[in-house]
């Protein structure tokens, strides 16, 4: 038989928790017209030269096959002849000839001072369409990620994203994918279920003055789709992701998802990524339990605990010695698909950014991290190396040895950069 692996918001087992979006709006702005010239169709057409005449105009060019014609005005009398001919019953209508634009899309506003986990001044925020509102918290209760982009912002690295997918609407994220891969039973790749694109964006959204910026701004994801659009998926689909994953040249995988019972398939496919040089990050899960799930308990897999903006273990966050690291957790901002998407309608979320809580979360957050330091170690390094590096240079927040076994875990340290800066 085999085991069902979800990405449900209940809570145990995925590091999922609430989340709100919203996409900006297009202000509304005057129409513009061309200078010069309106467009009239007559009813009668014999009647319109002897018209014309009357207003000092002469007859125009036709427009296709509308039988309205493109007639000559002088600059800024568009709208008194508009109006003038519009009452002579001989004219069927007249109007402006409007000006017409491409249909580009807005910038996306810029959400990284919402970015708390990134870099936390106590700031206080809202979501995107200001219905919760995030009091301030502590000051440098995050992962040190500017200071530590100084050094790295992790260009060619490979993380793999395993989850419900990853949007192809959004181009925060979609523009730095490098590859889709679909192992779920959904009938396509695209992500419909709105978690592996907001856990993605979190990993690697780029970094520029719109929308928000990933902890490895330049690493590339791997977006392997092994839970299906209900945020449901099996072992097996799982274990297909991960062999897919170190077949194509992860660096990392990361895992926002869990089963309550362990695997021997799954923990063979860990094994192996492992031993062939990958790091492996997942959820610690959402119980408020000590009670382990898996890949995250298992030992060639950091397991990863959530905080909040106070450096304060999450409420809904599993515990316990065998939980290795910690990462902010708790409504942090990243991408959504700008399609609809399940998560949106069963919860009354909008699209495009917006914030979210759960281990789920967190686990994203500590796979940046680990990418950094890929980026900042010499060839042949390896991955046991690297998982020391993230582990040893986390900041022992409290919490640490009881709540999990290491600290918060802090990039600009992984990474050897200055961590004093203001």
């Amino acid at each position: 038989m085999r085991k069902v692996v979800t990405a449900s918001l209940a809570a145990a087992i995925v590091g999922f928790g609430a989340l709100t979006l919203t996409v900006p709006s297009n202000a509304a702005t005057e129409p513009q017209q061309i200078s010069g010239q309106i467009i009239v169709k007559f009813r009668d057409s014999g009647a319109a030269p002897g018209l014309l005449r009357q207003n000092g105009l002469s007859g125009g060019a036709a427009i296709g096959s509308t039988g309205a014609h493109l007639i000559k005005v002088p600059a800024g009398k568009e709208s008194q002849l508009i109006e003038s001919l519009s009452r002579n019953p001989a004219v069927e209508y007249a109007e402006p000839d409007q000006l017409v634009t491409a249909a580009v899309d807005e910038p996306d506003p810029d959400y990284f001072p919402r970015q708390y986990a990134l870099h936390n001044e106590g700031q206080s925020f809202t979501n995107t369409n200001d219905t919760v509102t995030v009091a301030g918290g502590k000051a440098d209760a995050d992962v040190d990620a500017v200071e530590a982009w100084a050094v790295t912002t992790g260009k060619d690295i490979k993380v793999a994203v395993l989850d419900t997918g990853v949007a192809t609407d959004n181009d925060d994220i979609a523009a730095n994918v490098d590859l889709h891969a679909n192992f779920s039973t959904a009938a396509t790749g695209e992500d419909n279920y709105g978690h592996g694109t907001h856990v993605a964006g979190i990993i690697a959204a780029t970094r520029d003055t719109e929308g928000v910026s990933g902890v490895c701004p330049d690493c590339s994801i791997l977006d392997g789709k092994v839970l299906n659009d209900a945020g449901s998926g099996s072992t097996s689909s799982i274990v297909n992701g991960i062999n897919w994953a170190v077949e194509n040249g992860a660096k990392v995988i990361n895992m926002s998802l869990g089963q309550r019972v362990s695997s021997r398939a799954l923990e063979a496919a860990v094994n192996n990524a492992w031993n062939k040089g990958v790091v492996i990050v997942a959820a610690a899960g959402n119980a408020g339990t000590q009670a382990q799930i898996y890949p995250g308990a298992y030992p060639n897999v950091i397991a990863v605990a959530a905080t909040d903006n106070n450096d304060a273990k999450a409420s809904f966050s599993t515990y316990g010695k065998w939980v290795d690291v910690a990462a902010p957790g708790v409504n942090v901002y990243s991408t959504f698909p700008k399609h609809p998407f399940e998560i949106g309608r069963q919860n009354g979320r909008e699209m495009g950014y917006d914030i979210a809580s759960g281990t789920s979360m967190a686990s994203p957050v500590v796979a940046g991290v680990a990418a950094l330091v890929w980026s900042n170690t010499p060839a042949g390094t390896e991955n046991k190396a690297v998982r020391t590096i993230v582990q040893s240079t986390a900041d022992r927040i409290t919490g640490t040895g009881t709540s999990w076994e290491h600290g918060r875990v802090n990039a600009c340290k992984a990474v050897a950069g200055d961590c004093d800066q203001p």
